[in-house]
C-alpha cells in the first residue's frame, strides 16, 4: 500500500506504479503482467466462477508528501482515490483459501486513466473478460457498499461575435455565453426529480473570453451530473434544442456516461453485508453523485456489481487525502471473507 502510494501516477503516467504492483502480485501468488492498456493485471485461482475486481491506479495531479503519521494514517495522493481500494483487492485475493481458488478465478485489474474521460484501462478490460461478479475499487468506507453512480455529460459552448464599442447597443459574446448558462441552469432544475441522486447537477467547469479587436470569443464548459431518468443522449438533444437560435453559438459534447444503479440484494451485496457484520460493522448502502468505472462497464458486464474500498470519499482530490491503515486492514479482512463466501456457491 505505502509502496503504491509513494509512486506518482497521474493519469497517463501510470507505468511505474503498474510495474511495482505487478511485481508485488507475482511475489504473492498471482500470475501478473502489464497489459496492452498499461493496466496492472493479476490473476489467482482456476475455478469456473469469474470474478473481476476492477480498480484504478491513476490519480489527479497534486503532490502530497507520503508519510504515515503517529496515528497510523497514511497521507498521500491516491491513498483514498483509489490505490487504497485496489491494494485492498490484491491483498484480499492474495489471502484467499485454497477452496475459494478452486471454485473461482479472481482477476484484479488496476486500470489506467480513470480520472480522465478516456477511461482507457476499463474500456480495454471490457474486451478481455466475461465476469460473473464484478467489484469496482472506489472508497466507500469499510462499512460502505456503493450501488450506483450518476451519469455525466460535458457541454462545451463557444460564442463568436464581431467586436463593437461597449457604449453601443447589443450584447457581448460574454453576455450571450452567460445567457446560455442561465438557460442550461434552469433546464437542469426543471429536469430534476426528487433527491440528490434524482437531480441534474450543473456546474461551470471553465469559462473565458477574449477579443483581438475584430472579433469577440467567449468559451465555457458546463459539467452535468445526470440521474437515471436522463441519458447523455437525451441531455444532448434537449440542450441542443434549448440553445438553438442563439446567434454565433457553437456546441460540442464529450464525457458521455450513463447513470447506473444495482440492487442491494445481489449475492455480492449479501456476502459483503455478512462480512461487515462479522467484523463488527454496520453495512451502509451508498449512491454517489460522481462517476466511476462502474459507469463504463455496466452496459456490457450485466452481472452483480458494486463498489467497495476503504477511506472517506470526501477526501478525494483534496490536499488532505489520507487513509487510516487500520481501516485498510479491516477492509482487506472484510473483502477476503466476502469473496470466500460468495464463491462457495454459484452466483444467482
Amino acid at each position: 500500500m505505502i509502496g503504491a502510494v509513494s509512486r506518482a501516477s497521474v493519469s497517463g503516467n501510470e507505468s511505474e506504479v503498474a510495474d511495482f504492483l505487478v511485481g508485488w502480485m507475482q511475489a504473492n501468488g498471482f500470475e501478473a503482467q502489464v497489459d496492452a492498456a498499461g493496466n496492472a493485471v493479476g490473476t489467482r485461482g482456476n475455478g469456473p466462477i469469474q470474478v473481476v475486481l476492477l480498480g484504478h491506479i491513476d490519480t489527479v495531479p497534486g503532490h502530497i508528501p507520503v508519510r504515515v503519521d503517529d496515528s497510523g494514517v497514511l497521507h498521500g495522493r491516491g491513498s483514498v482515490d483509489a490505490k487504497g481500494s485496489f491494494c485492498t483487492f490484491v491483498a484480499a485475493v492474495a489471502a484467499l483459501p485454497a477452496e475459494a481458488l478452486s471454485t473461482a478465478t479472481f482477476t484484479c485489474v488496476g486500470a489506467t486513466e480513470e480520472e480522465v474521460p478516456s477511461s482507457k484501462g476499463a474500456r480495454f478490460a471490457l474486451t478481455q473478460y466475461v465476469p460473473d461478479l464484478v467489484l469496482i475499487g472506489e472508497p466507500s468506507g469499510w462499512e460502505g457498499l456503493t450501488l450506483g453512480y450518476k451519469g455525466r455529460l460535458i457541454v462545451k459552448v463557444q460564442v463568436v461575435k464581431d467586436n463593437f464599442h461597449t457604449a453601443g447597443e447589443g450584447t457581448s459574446a460574454g453576455d450571450d455565453l452567460a445567457a446560455s448558462w442561465e438557460r442550461v441552469r434552469r433546464w437542469a432544475e426543471n429536469a430534476s426529480e426528487e433527491g440528490v441522486f434524482g437531480r441534474v447537477q450543473a456546474t461551470i467547469q471553465t469559462i473565458s473570453s477574449e477579443s483581438d479587436g475584430m472579433e469577440q470569443v467567449a468559451r465555457a464548459s458546463y459539467g452535468l451530473r445526470l440521474p437515471l431518468h436522463l441519458s447523455p443522449t437525451q441531455a444532448r438533444e434537449q440542450i441542443t434544442a434549448l440553445l438553438a437560435g442563439m446567434a454565433g453559438l457553437g456546441l460540442s459534447f464529450t464525457g458521455d456516461e450513463s447513470a447506473v444503479r444495482y440492487g442491494r440484494d445481489t449475492p455480492l451485496a449479501r456476502a459483503l453485508r455478512i462480512a461487515i457484520r462479522q467484523h463488527g460493522g454496520t453495512p451502509v448502502f451508498k449512491l454517489k453523485t460522481g462517476t466511476s468505472d462502474m459507469n463504463v462497464v455496466a452496459h456490457r458486464w450485466t452481472v452483480p456489481t458494486l463498489a467497495y474500498g476503504p477511506g472517506d470519499s470526501g477526501l478525494d482530490h483534496t490536499p488532505q487525502e489520507r487513509l487510516d491503515l487500520a481501516e485498510y486492514d479491516l477492509a482487506v479482512s472484510v473483502l477476503r471473507s466476502a469473496l470466500a463466501n460468495v464463491v462457495s456457491k454459484p452466483p444467482a
